[in-house]
């Protein structure tokens, strides 16, 4: 899922088994594929029903956000002191 505003985009996996290795070499080249975002500011995330434990700690290392379920609604799993990376 690609979310976009004036200047950011936000690209977000959305699976049940996440591949956090993947999804960063695709955030890498969204400028290069989709020319119109060049100028915005890339962030990234995952998202899942259950996210592992260790699958959110290599994540959120990697700068991502990371979205998961928690009962009935979705939360951030960052902390507040997490920087995201920029593409």
């Amino acid at each position: 899922m690609l979310v976009v505003n004036d200047k950011d985009s936000i690209a977000i996996e959305c699976k049940s088994n996440l591949s956090i290795d993947e999804h960063v070499e695709r955030l890498k080249k969204i400028k290069r594929l989709i020319p119109c975002y060049k100028e915005n500011r890339i962030l990234g995330a995952v998202a899942g029903m259950v996210i592992p434990k260790n699958v959110a700690t290599c994540a959120i290392k990697k700068g991502l956000y990371v979205i998961a379920q928690n009962g009935d609604h979705l939360e951030l799993s960052n902390n507040s002191t997490f920087i995201s990376r920029t593409w």
